[in-house]
Formats: structure tokens, C-alpha cells, sequence
């Protein structure tokens, strides 16, 4: 039976969010409400405004089956929003574990940090490409969940709750009666929503959803406050003999590199930078076999990506997922749709293997040739092949750089391999 993947919570789950690629705003700030009142129920209204009801909702295992799973289960806010929960092998999952302590999921559980940027779900969508030798692009983007089945972060967060591998919960009428059960959600929702609002459980877990997203578009997701953040606003200088500013300039670079080919959305330089173009491409991941053997997923299954979504029916699309946002990827592994590369240093060398003539021709996880794409039609090769070989001082000095990518409340979690120099 197809497993689905575990990607909890609002858009947490990862997935997330509506809004325009082309917004310069950051997401709006928790109510400005510090103080309690009463609510005509006799509670104490605490939660007084949707983010804060929105973050109490988030972080409630209460909402699955078994009472042991919250959005916050899979999207831990001390970890960039990812799942760090780790398997019998000490390693961290490539996919996550569901309320139910068995199921597992067959896609990687993104973080859900910055997707209140990703534009709403379109199947034409357009958008112009910087530092890059290739065409504007057009077609799917933006959307919530990896195949953007859930056109914004509402719609995502109605998702994990009633996912029998992740929450669990039978139907959203159960749920409903999951918050019924708490005085101060009553007292919240009439005071948010309307007196009404529990008259209908759909009205009802659509206001759930929607709380979430608030919450979802705060400054607690989205803080844009790396060291290249601070580079932007002179707080942080790049040592020009460094690794990372070499990392940087390559980046960037229209003529060695295709990495801003998807992952730039604005003009060098300029903030709010989220380093996805919120694209759709087969970039030749094989399927993770080891992850399929431990879930008992059907070893010949076959993860069509964004031919999943309802509204695309064109075998062209078949094997693409959404290009994710590089904020914080040093400390979010492991990668791709997937999971199936734990380390940083592999991805680099997957993207350069496509190279002709690359040098890394094996996969340094396993010591063997890469395998063949889960996928292998609609290849991006265009994309792919763009640029240059890479050398390992390049893939070194490119991880360095990307490094500086983590918001600063996390850099603690970042590798101590002496590595960079940041």
C-alpha cells in the first residue's frame, strides 16, 4: 500500500504557503496583544490572537491519534523546523516516524522554516531566471508539499493531521472534538472566529489550519538573520581569502555554476533572498532503497512526484519535485526528495557527477557509481549540464558558503569539522 510522506504541520510540514516569489516583505509578527482578558466563557484568554493561537496548536500532540505527535514532532523549532529524530542506526531518519511509532513515509520531511514565501500553486507559472544561461522559466511552481498538492500553507496544514502515517487522526471531525476538549481553544476560536464557528467541523478545522499558517508566517520561521543576511546589511564581512566568499562568488556565477539557476529568486545582493526559484525538476535522484527495505514500502514502487498532484496529468511532469529553499541546509540533512544522501558534500558531487569529465563519478556515501534516477524521463539536463566541472576545492569552498546560510540561532548546530572558517 503507497505510503505517502510525513510531512507534518503547516506548511510545516513543510509545506507551505501562499504569498508572491516576488514578495519583499517578511512575514508578518505575532499579534501585538501581550495582555489576557476574560472570554465571555469565564477563561482566561491567553491566546488571544490567531499566531499565538496558531503556535499552541502547532506544538499540541493532543491532534493525533495517540496523543504523541504535534506539527512541532516533525518540524522542530530548535532545529531550522526539520526532523532530527533518529532511527535504530543512530542516523537521522530520511523519513519520518508517524504518531502510530510504526509508519513510515517515502518522502523527507522539509523544513518548514521560510515557506510562508513559496507562492501560491499554479500550473503556469513563469518567472525569470538570474545568474543563469538558461531560459526563463515556465511551468508548475510554488505550493506546499514537495509535489505542491497544497496550494498555501492553510491547505498544507489541514494535510498531516488526518495522514494515517503521520497524525493519524480518522477524519476532521475527530479532530475537532481533539480541541473541544481544551477550554482555552473554546474560548479562543469563538473570540478569533466567531461564536459560530464550532457549529460546523469543517469551519472549524479550516480556522485550525489558518491559525497555523499565521503562526507559520512569523518571525519565528523566518528570521533572515545568517551571516549572509548580515553581509547584506555590513554587519558581516566575508574574508576575501575565505572559503566560503569563494563558495560565494562561484554561487553566483552565471558562467561556473548552475546553482542560481533555481535557487536565486532575487537580484544578487538584494534581501529577502530565499534561494529557491519555487521550480519543478527531475534532477535524476535514484529511489532510496535502504529507507524502502526498513518501511516496508513495495521495493518497486515508484515515487511519481509532481504527476501526483491533481491537477497535472501530463507524463511530461512525472519524477519532478519542488526546488526547496537552501536557508539553513548545512544543519537539515539528509537530502533530496528522499533522504537518500546524508551528507552536504554528497549532493555537491551528485549535481557535478552530470558534468562531462566530472571527477566524481562515485557516490563517497557507498564508494560506488551513482545509481540511476528513480525517474528517468524529463532529466533536467539542460539545467544540469549548465556550467562547469567542479574540483573538490570548488565543492569544499561551495558547502563553506552554504554554511552561511543558517539563521543565527542555529549555528550551533552547525558541523565542528574545522572545515570552514566562518
Amino acid at each position: 500500500m503507497k505510503k505517502t510522506l510525513s510531512v507534518l504541520a503547516v506548511v510545516a510540514a513543510l509545506q507551505a504557503c501562499g504569498g508572491s516569489s516576488g514578495s519583499t516583505s517578511t512575514p508578518s509578527a505575532p499579534g501585538s496583544s501581550s495582555t489576557s482578558s476574560s472570554s465571555s466563557s469565564g477563561v482566561m484568554l491567553t491566546l488571544n490572537t490567531r499566531e499565538k493561537l496558531g503556535e499552541a496548536l502547532f506544538h499540541d500532540v493532543n491532534l493525533s491519534a495517540n496523543r504523541s505527535q504535534a506539527c512541532a514532532t516533525c518540524h522542530v523549532p530548535e532545529h531550522a523546523f526539520a526532523d532530527n529524530r533518529t532511527g535504530p542506526d543512530s542516523q537521522v531518519r530520511a523519513t519520518s516516524l508517524g504518531d502510530d511509532g510504526v509508519s513510515l513515509g517515502d518522502r523527507n520531511t522539509p523544513t518548514a522554516a521560510y515557506a510562508a514565501f513559496a507562492p501560491e500553486f499554479t500550473t503556469q507559472g513563469n518567472r525569470a531566471r538570474l545568474n543563469s544561461e538558461q531560459s526563463d522559466y515556465e511551468g508548475p511552481l510554488g505550493g506546499q508539499f514537495l509535489d505542491g498538492r497544497a496550494a498555501g500553507l492553510a491547505d498544507q496544514a489541514k494535510g498531516p493531521p488526518v495522514n494515517p502515517v503521520e497524525m493519524g487522526m480518522e477524519d476532521e471531525a475527530s479532530v475537532v472534538e481533539r480541541l473541544k476538549e481544551n477550554d482555552e481553544y473554546l474560548a479562543a476560536f469563538n473570540f478569533l472566529f466567531g461564536d459560530t464557528v464550532f457549529d460546523d467541523p469543517a469551519a472549524t478545522y479550516q480556522a485550525m489550519a489558518d491559525a497555523i499558517e499565521a503562526f507559520e508566517r512569523t518571525d519565528a520561521f523566518a528570521s533572515f538573520d545568517s551571516k549572509y543576511d548580515k553581509s547584506l546589511r555590513g554587519e558581516y564581512t566575508y574574508s576575501p581569502i575565505s572559503k566560503a566568499a569563494a563558495g560565494k562568488a562561484l554561487f553566483f556565477s552565471q558562467q561556473f555554476t548552475n546553482c542560481a539557476t533555481c535557487h536565486q529568486l532575487r537580484p544578487t545582493g538584494q534581501a529577502g533572498e530565499t534561494f529557491t526559484g519555487y521550480e519543478y525538476h527531475n534532477i535524476g535522484v535514484p529511489a532510496n532503497t535502504a529507507s524502502r527495505e526498513t518501511s516496508g514500502q513495495d521495493l518497486t514502487f515508484v515515487d511519481h512526484g509532481l504527476l501526483d498532484h491533481p491537477d497535472i496529468t501530463a507524463s511530461s511532469e512525472e519524477g519532478k519535485f519542488k526546488v526547496p529553499t537552501l536557508r539553513n541546509v548545512a544543519i537539515t540533512a539528509p537530502y533530496m526528495h528522499n533522504g537518500v544522501f546524508r551528507e552536504l558534500t554528497t549532493v555537491l558531487e551528485f549535481y557535478d557527477h552530470f558534468q562531462p569529465e566530472s571527477e566524481h563519478t562515485l557516490n563517497p556515501e557507498t564508494g560506488l557509481a551513482w545509481e540511476n534516477p528513480e525517474v528517468d524521463a524529463n532529466i533536467a539536463e539542460a539545467e544540469l549540464l549548465d556550467g562547469r566541472k567542479l574540483s573538490d576545492t570548488d565543492i569544499e569552498n561551495l558547502e563553506c558558503f552554504l554554511r552561511t546560510l543558517t539563521d543565527e540561532r542555529f549555528e550551533h548546530l552547525l558541523p565542528d569539522d574545522g572545515k570552514c572558517d566562518l
